[in-house]
């Protein structure tokens, strides 16, 4: 057992139904006066932005909006919305969506008041100084972004990369689940399986793995295995919207500990060629890095088995992780997800070049608990299809 880690988190974690209509305290508690909120159209056509601002100006606050957030955000997107948050002297920074929203909202609070270009912070620890007070709340349980130090930006065409630092820790990360019903079940499902693979990610991760990210890890899988496909059936059950969220957030903070591998390395070459959308990509891969990684991870799947299910009678370990890899490929079954890479519009003839972009992740690949090869990514590639 790892006993020589660290372990970063936001200074307040809210979770409460509601908290939203509270979000003045929580503002004056970072003495922030012009937060700039930032999210996407899809959220603002709900309504939910509207009533914010609108709480928020009725509460003496003069808040801005910056709603063009698109999924997979690009470099150039993160810039315009930097340069706004500028020209408009914000002291605050509201990331309110999906991962992408709270991702672009991390760099415009770090990058409104830096020396720094976004260019120099590519990569893990490299953003330097301080930044704009930071407060992240999600609409979907899934990314967890609202308590990691990570954000993705779409670099080209196809290609994305990594920002890891401190910095884009917030500094409150807020839960209500009520913002998380009007969410549509394809994308609970999705969301959801991207959640769960974050907690197997983690709990398996080969460089990083600790007793406290293991401890999330296991109370996140269970969270989310009882409340994921009720969740899916039954959008309008909040209580089961609130355990997913807050299994999510669990999530979230055991890879932001002990990083991600293999799955997401070869779910971001799908994203970037295909925009299929993350936690999907994340859910057509899985089943297959988890067989490659069996042999290598037997012990740690067996772990696992507990947390999604009541299995009786095991005899091994081999036929415990068997069953939790089971237990998973059934699951995304029972949610309605997509199963092959055929079925999402990707070519046979594209599976080589995928597996070759898989291999520049190797950020995410060191941490997979089996050597990855671009033969393997291959193989894994050709199964899912």
């Amino acid at each position: 057992m790892n006993m020589n880690f660290e372990f970063a988190s936001p200074r307040q974690i809210v979770c409460q139904k509601g908290a939203c209509a509270q979000l003045k305290t929580y503002c004056d508690s970072l003495t922030i006066k012009r937060p700039m909120i930032v999210t996407d159209p899809g959220l603002v056509a709900t309504g939910i932005i509207e009533q914010v601002l609108n709480k928020l100006k009725d509460d003496g606050l003069t808040p801005l909006l910056y709603s063009d957030i698109e999924a997979d955000p690009p470099e150039q997107l993160i810039l315009d919305v930097v340069s706004y948050a500028q020209a408009n002297n914000v002291d605050g920074v509201i990331g309110l969506g999906g991962g992408s929203s709270m991702d672009a909202a991390k760099l415009v609070a770090v990058l409104t008041n830096s020396a720094q270009s976004i260019n120099e912070i590519y990569g893990v620890g490299l953003v330097s100084g301080a930044r704009l007070p930071l407060i992240l709340i999600p609409t979907t349980a899934g990314t967890g972004s609202e308590v990691t130090p990570i954000s993705i930006v779409t670099t080209g065409e196809t290609t994305k990369a990594g920002i890891v630092s401190p910095q884009l820790i917030p500094d409150i990360a807020i839960l209500d689940a009520e913002l998380t019903l009007a969410l549509p079940a394809h994308v609970t499902a999705a969301t959801g399986i991207d959640a769960m693979v974050h907690a197997i990610e983690a709990y398996t991760s080969k460089l990083k793995k600790n007793p406290y990210s293991d401890m999330l890890a296991r109370q996140a899988l269970s969270l989310m295995a009882a409340n994921l496909e009720e969740s899916v059936a039954n959008g309008q059950n909040i209580e089961a919207r609130e355990h997913m969220l807050f299994g999510a957030m669990l999530a979230g903070q055991a890879f932001a500990n002990a990083p991600v591998a293999a799955v997401h390395a070869l779910a971001y070459p799908l994203g970037g060629n295909y925009h299929i959308p993350h936690g999907l990509s994340n859910s057509l891969v899985l089943p297959h890095v988890l067989a490659f990684n069996a042999p290598s991870a037997w012990e740690l799947y067996a772990e696992l088995l507990p947390c999604v299910t009541n299995s009786k009678v095991i005899k091994s370990s081999e036929q415990a992780a068997d069953l939790f890899i089971s237990f998973m490929i059934d699951l995304i079954d029972r949610v309605n997800l997509p199963s092959r890479l055929s079925e999402v519009g990707v070519p046979r003839s594209d599976l080589d070049m995928l597996a070759s972009e898989a291999m520049q992740q190797q950020r995410l690949l060191v941490n997979n608990p089996r050597e990855m090869t671009v033969d393997a990514a291959l193989m894994i590639y050709e199964a899912a299809f």
